[in-house]
């Protein structure tokens, strides 16, 4: 099974894909809680250089909230992740798949859950 749903932005720089991003995140109920900036944490505390690569904490309140009050726990496992990555044509968009990473949890509610936040990160990343 895939675990990100993913999509590549052809010609388009990693600025430009983020405010785009978070606006696609916005439109589909989604807040964005951590940013994590991996190029500059790499460069920081290993002197490494790196292409661009953020990572989104998305959140979707409802969904988070709903997902918590079936498996208080699942917050372990929260916020969604969303990648941002700039490889050599363009930028590349990965997003946690929440079925796949709620696997781990036997708990047929939770997985209902998780479908329908997969189906909304899958709109919000196809209309980036």
């Amino acid at each position: 099974m895939a675990y990100t749903i993913n999509r590549m932005i052809p010609d388009a720089g990693i600025e430009d894909v983020d405010a785009r991003a978070r606006k696609a995140l916005a439109d589909h109920g989604f807040g964005v809680l951590t940013e994590i900036d991996v190029k500059a944490t790499m460069k920081k505390k290993l002197d490494i250089e790196m292409p661009a690569y953020r990572i989104l904490g998305a959140c979707n309140p409802k969904m988070a909230h709903h997902a918590i009050g079936i498996e208080p726990r699942v917050g372990a496992m929260l916020p969604c992740n969303v990648i941002l990555r700039e490889v050599e044509d363009g930028v590349e968009v990965s997003a946690i798949d929440p079925v796949a990473s709620m696997q781990a949890i036997e708990n047929s509610d939770l997985t209902a859950v998780a479908g329908q936040v997969r189906d909304l990160l899958a709109k919000a990343v196809a209309s980036i």
